[in-house]
């Protein structure tokens, strides 16, 4: 039977932009998921090759929340630069130019990112030229006052003490962009061990868009029930009951996602719905 809410596997989307005057790919973007999910919000894999040039672009009707997956570099938000390393979390307000280039010692890096109420990439996308990689290097901090935006490291954000009554059986829950930072969406990062488990919920007041980092799980989304992998997006629209398991009896699984346009947990309306029982378990719709 047919997935309602399918997953998209990102290495299965074609890859768009990034072309140099050689013709050479050094960008690839890929949207997981936009309109054609049903989502007024889009999401992006991008892969930056190590030390090829970057694009200094804005967006005028949303703001940008990025993270961070893998690899170092430089990103630029207005005229403020920081070095960035695997786990920092930037918001970019809308208007602000802004562009990223990865180290030239380093490996290619992967960013991950959200356009809270633009469902389409090319929708919101002014390009303003092509960033030198040899160019200056960081001259500000993340928490300088006159940085545009917010990148703020998971290192450094403590992790939420979430309700397990409520169904949160999440290992390590934290949320790096939020309204505590001034972003109307919420950014969270979420680990499940072995075993652990997001029982069955909905949010009434927000969408939720998460990425497999890494690991295996099932996952539930209304009547689907269905395999998570690494490389896979997963929109859920508002009111739709949801949950995650880890199947995984020694590695964790790793999500970063967004409660769109809600700037905290209790934003979203969440609603606990029970357990997942094992029926749930046995059952995949694919």
């Amino acid at each position: 039977m047919a997935l309602e809410f399918p997953l998209i596997d990102i290495l299965g989307v074609t890859p768009v932009g990034g072309p140099t005057g050689t013709g050479e790919k050094v960008t690839e973007m890929r949207q997981g998921i936009g309109a054609l999910e049903g989502s007024g919000t889009a999401a992006w894999h991008l892969l930056s090759r190590a030390g090829q040039p970057g694009l200094s672009h804005r967006h005028n009707e949303c703001d940008e929340i990025i993270f961070h997956l893998s690899g170092s570099g430089i990103a630029t938000q207005g005229e403020k630069q920081i070095a960035t390393r695997p786990g920092h979390c930037r918001l970019i307000p809308k208007g602000v130019p802004h562009s990223y280039v990865a180290d030239a010692n380093s490996e290619d890096t992967v960013l991950i990112g959200f356009l809270p109420g633009v469902a389409e990439i090319s929708a919101d996308f002014d390009i303003l030229g092509p960033v030198d990689p040899a160019g200056p290097v960081p001259n500000a901090q993340a928490d300088d006052a006159d940085f545009p935006g917010v990148a703020v490291h998971l290192g450094d954000v403590a992790q939420e003490n979430m309700n397990a009554g409520d169904g949160w059986s999440i290992t390590d829950f934290r949320l790096p962009i939020s309204g505590h930072n001034a972003s109307s969406s919420t950014l969270f990062r979420a680990r499940f061990f072995p075993g652990a488990i997001h029982k069955k919920h909905r949010h009434d007041h927000c969408d939720e868009i998460y990425y497999i980092i890494s690991g295996h799980g099932l996952a539930g989304a209304g009547n689907d029930r269905t395999e998570v992998r690494t490389g896979q997006f997963h929109y859920i629209p508002r009111g739709v009951e949801h949950w995650l398991h880890n199947l995984s009896e020694t590695d964790p699984i790793e999500v970063v996602g967004l409660y769109v346009n809600a700037d905290s947990v209790a934003a979203t309306g969440y609603v606990y719905m029970g357990e997942v029982e094992a029926a749930d378990l046995a059952q995949t719709s694919n």
